[in-house]
């Protein structure tokens, strides 16, 4: 479990490095904005705690950025602890709000809590960009907005999300969600594809699913 630090104030992100690693973490810091979204681009993260006050962009701008991409959860730390702030770093997508100066105990706990949490979420969710799907009650959104999908439908769009990024074939989807082993003349693969994207993707600037010209599909949240 690696969790990255971003805060622009070196005395307390050795101390919380060190503190972390003593717990059983994997703790990275940096000092700036923008090479906390580098390194979260870059790789995989447990968590983020991330303060708001950043010499290049703040931290508001960061998850801003970051949830266009990731659902990693994020702690806020920080000197601002007004009621607002609190409210406006939680409706941008941050899991939890901590005021400097702040009690390490209190932190770690919060910590715990909020991987218990994305545990259960990794288990039961799956997500690419601001789409969510849920499998325990079957459902789909986008942008907080739910989408009607049909079982099969519902069923293709779970197998291209277990696979991100990753090229998948008509033969593919055809053997793992219509249980067809052989090739197919037919083009239904490609007409369920389309009106699957056609509920996923319309009406928003970023497109999730895209065709793959001579092999198949991919969703992600870049062409």
């Amino acid at each position: 479990m690696c969790i990255l630090i971003i805060e622009d104030e070196v005395k307390i992100a050795s101390y919380l490095v060190k503190g972390l690693n003593e717990s059983g973490y994997a703790a990275e810091c940096v000092h700036s904005g923008l090479e906390g979204l580098e390194k979260l681009k870059m790789q995989p993260y447990t968590l983020v705690i991330l303060d708001v006050m950043l010499p290049d962009i703040d931290g508001w701008a960061v998850l801003k950025v970051l949830r266009q991409f990731s659902h990693i959860p994020v702690i806020f730390l920080t000197a601002k602890d007004q009621i607002i702030d609190r409210v406006k770093g939680l409706e941008l997508g941050a899991d939890d709000y901590l005021a400097k100066p702040f009690s390490y105990i209190e932190l770690l706990a919060r910590i715990k809590s909020l991987l218990r949490r994305q545990q259960y979420v990794q288990e039961n969710e799956l997500w690419i960009g601001n789409l969510k799907m849920d499998l325990i009650h079957h459902k789909v959104w986008r942008h907080e907005q739910l989408i009607e999908l049909s079982k099969k439908e519902f069923n293709l769009l779970h197998f291209m999300l277990r696979h991100p990024n990753e090229i998948i074939t008509r033969r593919q989807i055809a053997s793992e969600v219509w249980h067809i082993n052989f090739d197919t003349d037919t083009n239904f693969i490609d007409v369920a594809v389309r009106r699957l994207r056609s509920k996923i993707d319309e009406g928003h600037e970023i497109k999730l699913i895209h065709t793959v010209r001579g092999l198949g599909y991919k969703i992600s949240v870049e062409a």
